[in-house]
């Protein structure tokens, strides 16, 4: 078995001399800054409440204090939260011209914080909300400020229907442009380095497949298996925020 450190150099090698090499973040990039997992093993997000009854959008259309009840402490630990090394590792390999482009299922806004330029968010974010009744659009900032302090449900200043933070709840289709660019850079990537993804949640697993089969190399670094792990050039077991950084130095020593 090839150790870590060799996995380590291999990696750097192709992320420097690809011509254009993407990540493809997932939340174990985040679960180091404090974010729990939705989907993590015994204390996932999901073991504890039915996203169906709380995070879909039926159910957010037919109670939606279920949905910010549940998620009030979430935002707070969100907008708490602060970028760990793994998402600097990746700011500074898009600085430095060797990532195009970051896609990621994360929806904290970490790592534009963390200085990321082209990210393609595909399951949302919390910068902006919707009203559910005449689809005004707000900066949500304030209103998620004012929800964090004393749990005022986000209300449209201009025909009174309930906010929706720009997060792909449960039977919403991802936003369809940002998913497009998503796929577009799939397709058109030599190096896909995958960080902190399960690989479970479509349409977002099939993104390596696509890179795959037009001829991308792909890393993946996790902890645990993927279902990408036989296909790919590099797979790491070790934590991001350790291997991440490793890559980037080592790219930079070569």
């Amino acid at each position: 078995m090839i150790g870590n450190d060799k996995k380590i150099s291999q990696a750097a090698e192709l992320i420097k001399h690809a011509k254009h090499a993407i990540a493809l973040t997932g939340a174990g990039v985040s679960t180091r800054s404090g974010i729990p997992d939705f989907r993590g093993t015994g204390n996932g997000l999901w073991t504890k409440v039915d996203p169906m009854v709380v995070a879909s959008i039926w159910g957010f259309i037919e109670h939606p204090q279920s949905f910010y009840e549940w998620i009030r402490p979430l935002s707070k630990t969100m907008v708490n939260a602060k970028p760990n090394a793994a998402h600097y590792a990746l700011a500074e390999l898009e600085m430095l011209g060797h990532l195009c482009a970051l896609i990621t299922q994360n929806i904290d806004d970490l790592h534009r914080r963390a200085g990321s330029q082209r990210v393609l968010e595909v399951h949302g974010h919390l910068r902006e909300a919707t009203c559910i009744r005449c689809y005004h659009l707000v900066d949500a900032k304030p209103y998620i400020e004012k929800f964090i302090a004393d749990g005022t449900i986000p209300i449209c200043p201009v025909c009174g229907g309930v906010l929706k933070p720009n997060v792909t709840l449960f039977g919403e289709t991802p936003p369809v442009r940002v998913l497009y660019e998503a796929q577009q850079e799939s397709e058109k990537c030599d190096v896909m380095l995958v960080a902190g993804s399960s690989l479970e949640v479509v349409p977002v697993a099939d993104l390596p497949v696509v890179a795959r089969r037009h001829g991308a190399q792909i890393i993946i670094v996790n902890n645990a298996a993927t279902p990408m792990d036989k296909q790919a050039a590099v797979v790491l077991r070790e934590d991001v925020v350790v291997a991440l950084p490793k890559i980037v130095e080592r790219i930079k020593q070569k």
